[in-house]
Order: structure tokens, then C-alpha cells, then sequence
């Protein structure tokens, strides 16, 4: 019989009415017999002598007589007002946030299990047992402040059912709240503006992270936005997660739910100046009051960025330098031209306009190319974005660049003997010869030369 199982009632009865003249050995036959200890024999018996058969026949308590670490209802009760205030603030309250702000109130403060058995005990948290725990997640950080930044934009909605637009940008290392935007709608514009004001204020990152959105970074889309030139532009690295991957940008998706948690708590905003001005509260408050649970010793981004050395800023690419036209060139007929149009702020940024058409050339220019390529007696280069088939329409002849270069950005550059079509990162694509008028279609064979540098 296993020690920690309780011994049957029947044995313990046979044991209270052992005759005190058994014969010698039966003692010892007795325990053999049903799994019992000479010991535990001895103890019934005496219980029964001492404190009557009926005290031998159920099981004492194992529970000890003193408990000195036990928790006072007093404690529980100051746990239970940390957690309610906490929750009035529109702050996290479980069980670590608890400890945590107990600690800094100099409080007695129980472990971080017994709290979650105490919330659960008052019925103010319930057991999730099929929530995945935090150690099976794996978690990626980059290594430094200012390595890669992510960004990302959330709906909110102000007093009388208006929406607006929070835009968000975090530190992927320190978790820290570079700056936040609140827009009327998800635009390139207020994209812009909030990275030029985290650049501002913390300087420029390596790399920024975002969906795949088309205010943020369409390249997956076919084009490149406002966004994507001003950071290329500086030497930023853009990067997106893997479309309907929402896990990638996870550390954002989280940042999310804290503010909304904290907005939740605060009057509603009638304007986007009142919500900015409590958005900038939160995250004055999310970067210096609130200990952040995905941190090394559950410390504050502030501290977290104060404490490792911030990364080397990028170099911004050399822009390569294109061939200067002699004169006003032909007009060709583009699809999907991409012009750069001046930002508000002052910088050029690249935006897309489909089927834009160029401006009428002066008088003294050739005439205008339409349904057939006549060969241009001057100089001159245009960016396209290719067909998903790998083609791109000059006037109404296609030029074949093949399906690997389909939806990307070319330069075409061209005189008066051909065209030759380079990708963005200077690398010959594809050269052609001009061909005889009225040609409909030029195959990559006809090409004179394919993917050299």
C-alpha cells in the first residue's frame, strides 16, 4: 500500500479491536497481510486506546497547526484596491502589473502566483488553462535603439461616432514611443508626418517595419509610396511582414491595446487636438511610469533605451545620375508613370499616377509620338512600372523586360539609336534598338543585350 493513501476504514476498525492477548507473530502477520507498517499498526492502536475506536477510524488532517506565511485578509484586500486602481486608470492590472506597482509603493507585495490565486479566489479573474504561456512564444528583438522601428496606423472614434486615424511608432528594441500622429484617415501625408516627427526627436533608424497598407509601403502592390521614397531617400532600410501575418508587427498590435485600454478610461476627445493631447500623455506615461512586461527585469522603455547604445545611423544611397536632355524630348504615351511630386513639408517624395499623362511640349520640340515610335533625335529618361506580364507600353508598342522584372520599378533611358530599360539599383535590364513604325510588340529576342551590370 502506497504510504500517502489513506488506510481503509475496515483495517482501521480490525486494529481498534485488536485483543490485547493475540498470540505472539500475529501483529506482524497482520501488517504483512494487508500492506501496513508495524508502525502505522501501533499508531491506530493507541489512538483507539487513548481517544476511543471512533477517533481511529477516520483519517486526520495532514493540514499543519500554524501556517507563518499565510496571507492575511488585510494583504489580500490591499492587492485587490492596487488592482481596482489600477484598472480605473485604464492601466494593465494582472497579476504582475499588481507586484510590481505594489513594489513601488514600498507595499508588502505577494508573490506574483499567490496574487493570481487571490484574484481568482474573489472572483475578480478567472482561470484561462488553453491560453498559450509566454514560453511558447519566440520572440525576436533587434539589438539595439534605433536598429528598426515599426509603424502602424488604428482607427478611433471621437465624440458624435467621428473616426480618426492613431498613428503609431515604437522602438523595436526598447518598446520605446518614438511619436504618435492622430489623423483624419490613413494617409501618406500623416505617415510622413509622424516619422518625420520621431526622426526629430530621436533621430534616424537603420530599418522602419510596416504592413503591407498603401500609406505605409505598397511595394508588394506594384509601386512605391511617399513613404518609401523619403526613408529610402535617407538611407532607412523599408521592410514589410508577409501579407495577412499580423504576428510580425506584434510588438505594434500590442502597443495597440494598451492605448486603447488607457483611452477607454479618459473622457471622450471632441477634436484631434484634444485626443493628440491625450495621446502624448499616454505615452509619456507608457515610457516612463509603466514597467514593460516583454523587458529584462520588467523595466520602462525609457530605461531599456537609456541603457544600450544607440545604433549608427545609415548612410543615405548615392543617387545615380542620369543623362541630361539636349533638348525638350518626344512625349511618349506612359502607363503608370511615376513623377515626384513636392512634399508639403519641402522634401520630394515619389507618388504614383496611373496613367498620367506628360505635360504638352513646346513648339519648337518634335512632334508627339502616338501610335507608332519614331526615332527621337534627342536624349531623355522616364520611370515605368512594369506590366504583371513583363512588359511595359511605350506609345502602343510593348517592350518585353520578361516576368521576373513584372510589377517593379524601371528607368527607361533612350536616344536616338534605342532604349535601354534600368532597374533602380543601376543594373542594365534590358537594351532594344528602335524599331521600324508601326511595330506592335518587341520580344526579349530582338533585345540586344539582358541583365549585366
Amino acid at each position: 500500500m502506497n504510504k500517502n493513501e489513506p488506510v481503509d476504514a475496515r483495517i482501521r476498525l480490525a486494529i481498534a479491536q485488536w485483543p490485547d492477548d493475540a498470540p505472539r507473530g500475529s501483529v506482524t502477520s497482520f501488517c504483512v497481510e494487508h500492506g501496513i507498517t508495524r508502525k502505522t499498526f501501533y499508531a491506530f492502536r493507541a489512538r483507539a486506546r487513548n481517544e476511543g475506536q471512533a477517533a481511529a477510524l477516520e483519517p486526520r488532517s495532514r493540514r499543519p497547526k500554524t501556517s507563518p506565511t499565510k496571507l492575511t485578509e488585510a494583504l489580500k484586500q490591499e492587492a485587490l484596491n492596487v488592482r481596482a486602481a489600477l484598472e480605473s486608470s485604464g492601466l494593465d492590472h494582472g497579476p504582475i502589473s499588481v507586484h510590481d506597482k505594489m513594489v513601488s509603493l514600498k507595499m508588502q507585495a505577494p508573490s506574483v502566483a499567490s496574487l493570481a490565486r487571490i484574484f481568482r479566489e474573489k472572483n475578480v479573474a478567472r482561470l484561462e488553462p488553453k491560453k498559450k504561456p509566454r514560453a511558447a512564444y519566440r520572440r525576436f528583438v533587434y539589438p539595439a535603439p534605433n536598429a528598426c522601428w515599426q509603424l502602424d496606423a488604428t482607427e478611433y472614434v471621437l465624440s458624435g461616432g467621428r473616426k480618426c486615424v492613431i498613428f503609431q511608432l515604437q522602438d523595436d528594441h526598447s518598446r520605446l514611443a518614438l511619436a504618435t500622429h492622430v489623423a483624419g484617415g490613413e494617409t501618406s501625408e500623416a505617415a510622413l508626418t509622424v516619422v518625420k516627427k520621431g526622426i526629430a526627436a530621436r533621430g534616424v533608424p537603420q530599418r522602419i517595419l510596416t504592413d503591407n497598407g498603401v500609406a505605409l509601403n505598397p511595394s508588394r502592390r506594384g509601386w512605391e509610396g511617399q513613404l518609401v521614397t523619403y526613408v529610402t531617400s535617407l538611407g532607412v532600410e523599408p521592410i514589410t511582414g508577409k501579407p495577412y501575418k499580423p504576428t510580425t508587427q506584434g510588438k505594434k498590435e500590442r502597443f495597440h491595446q494598451t492605448l486603447f485600454r488607457w483611452l477607454d478610461k479618459q473622457p471622450f476627445a471632441r477634436s484631434h487636438a484634444e485626443l493628440q493631447a491625450q495621446v502624448d500623455r499616454f505615452d509619456q506615461i507608457y515610457n516612463t511610469e509603466r514597467p514593460h512586461q516583454g523587458l529584462p527585469g520588467r523595466i520602462t522603455p525609457q530605461q531599456s533605451w537609456d541603457a544600450t547604445v544607440i545604433a549608427e545611423a545609415p548612410r543615405p544611397k548615392p543617387v545615380p545620375v542620369l543623362p541630361e536632355p539636349q533638348g525638350p524630348g518626344p512625349v511618349f504615351p506612359l502607363v503608370g508613370a511615376v513623377e515626384a511630386a513636392p512634399d508639403p513639408a519641402g522634401d520630394t517624395a515619389g507618388s504614383i499616377s496611373m496613367n498620367q499623362q506628360p505635360e504638352a511640349p513646346p513648339e519648337a520640340a518634335p512632334s508627339t509620338i502616338t501610335g507608332s515610335i519614331a526615332h527621337p533625335a534627342t536624349t531623355g529618361s522616364r520611370k515605368l512600372r512594369v506590366y504583371p506580364n513583363g512588359v511595359v507600353n511605350i506609345g502602343r508598342t510593348l517592350f518585353s523586360l520578361t516576368t521576373a522584372m513584372g510589377g517593379r520599378i524601371v528607368i527607361a533611358d533612350w536616344d536616338a539609336e534605342g532604349i535601354v530599360f534600368v532597374s533602380t539599383e543601376g543594373e542594365i535590364i534590358v537594351e532594344y534598338l528602335w524599331p521600324p513604325e508601326g511595330t506592335a510588340y518587341m520580344g526579349i529576342s530582338k533585345a540586344r543585350a539582358r541583365f549585366r551590370k
